[in-house]
């Protein structure tokens, strides 16, 4: 005698493992862009040259050809976990290969988080 199941019992035992298994994704950290420590954009003043502001922060996340002049250093993190988006930008405007002008958030510049290893 065969036993016969229903097709309404075996959808739900398929939506049941299913629903379970969906707590079980592992969501990875997204880091990108430029990690720009708040003691490292203080020091960045007007009347630097182009090349000391990139020893300082390093090459622009956006150098555009269309405005030569403006770098972007943008940072963008998402937390895999908890899904928590962390974004800063900082902008800096040459004028004759000099810093004419900085732009940062308002307030202090806040340090991005630092990532951590899966494990940690």
């Amino acid at each position: 005698m065969t036993q016969r199941f229903s097709v309404p019992l075996v959808l739900c035992a398929a939506l049941a493992a299913l629903s379970l298994m969906t707590g079980c994704v592992y969501r990875i950290n997204i880091q990108q862009g430029n990690f720009l420590e708040s003691k490292l954009v203080d020091q960045v003043s007007v009347g630097m040259t182009r090349s000391q502001v990139r020893f300082l922060l390093g090459t622009p996340m956006l150098a555009d050809s269309f405005h030569p002049d403006r770098w972007d250093y943008l940072y963008y993190y998402k937390a895999g976990k908890t899904q928590k988006v962390e974004q800063h930008e900082f902008v800096v405007y040459f004028t004759d290969e000099k810093v004419a002008r900085i732009d940062k958030p308002q307030g202090v510049f806040k340090d991005p988080t630092i990532p951590t290893s899966p494990g940690a």
